[in-house]
């Protein structure tokens, strides 16, 4: 059985987690597979969006506890920071279809994704404080969509929550029925399409950058130039022109 599996559907990427006999835990050869996969997928020029989901009913438990303690040498072609790293600095939308559970390691995936829906019988939390660690890397990707308060409660507590308190709490967008959840990732990736390639590079691009600046001043001054080369592109031409004349641009897909 592959860690990962992989499936191209008119310039869609769905990338599947494959353990579901190990609820998805992060093994070397998931995260090896993880990283490659999703690397070769943003590296596809017919791919515009990437899907990340799961089979069984447990999204991610986190770090495989069975196999080899987190730190020590293993043979690891890639690591969960290169994970993290391709989803951050992806042009393209990576959309999180979270099938079941998230816990630990698995809330940071959840959360890294660009857009993520939640089943919405699933749970999510911080277990890491019960084994006697804390959740020290992934709270680099949870902690900018959370409220303080929210994450000491989450981060010291180590209780499950469901899939709705997920999404008050920012970790997730949406917690749907299961019967819903198909429906509501497609229409968050039709509504993706519908945005130029370049502008949603640069959308992502923003978020990464403008919170960086301690002067507004300088944000503002960075931000004019890098606004006017998106207005003088060929894509924001073509965005204009299709506005004037009330028709799709060509980048939405026929």
């Amino acid at each position: 059985m592959t860690a990962t599996l992989l499936d191209i559907s008119r310039g869609v990427a769905t990338i599947t987690l494959n353990r579901p006999e190990a609820r998805n835990a992060l093994s070397v050869e998931l995260v090896d597979a993880l990283a490659t996969t999703l690397e070769s997928a943003l590296n596809d020029p017919a791919i515009r969006v990437v899907v990340i989901t799961n089979t069984g009913n447990t999204f991610c438990a986190g770090a495989d506890l069975k196999a080899a303690a987190p730190g020590q040498a293993q043979s690891q072609a890639r690591s969960f920071l290169d994970v993290f790293d391709l989803i951050l600095d992806s042009p393209k939308p990576v959309i999180g279809r979270i099938a079941g559970h998230a816990v630990a390691g698995g809330v940071g995936l959840a959360a890294a994704c660009d857009i993520s829906v939640m089943v919405d019988t699933a749970q999510l939390g911080f277990s890491e404080v019960r084994i006697g660690v804390a959740p020290a890397v992934i709270s680099v990707v949870c902690l900018p969509k959370m409220r303080r308060s929210d994450a000491m409660e989450l981060f010291l507590t180590g209780e499950r929550v469901s899939a709705a308190r997920a999404a008050e709490v920012g970790l997730v967008n949406y917690a749907v029925p299961a019967e819903q959840l198909d429906a509501k990732v497609d229409e968050i990736i039709a509504m993706v399409l519908r945005g130029g390639p370049n502008a949603l590079a640069a959308s992502k691009s923003l978020l990464r950058r403008v919170p960086e600046f301690t002067d507004r001043r300088a944000a503002f001054e960075w931000a004019q130039p890098f606004s006017a080369a998106l207005f003088a592109s060929e894509e924001g031409a073509e965005g204009i022109a299709s506005f004037r004349e009330r028709r799709d641009p060509d980048w939405i897909p026929r």
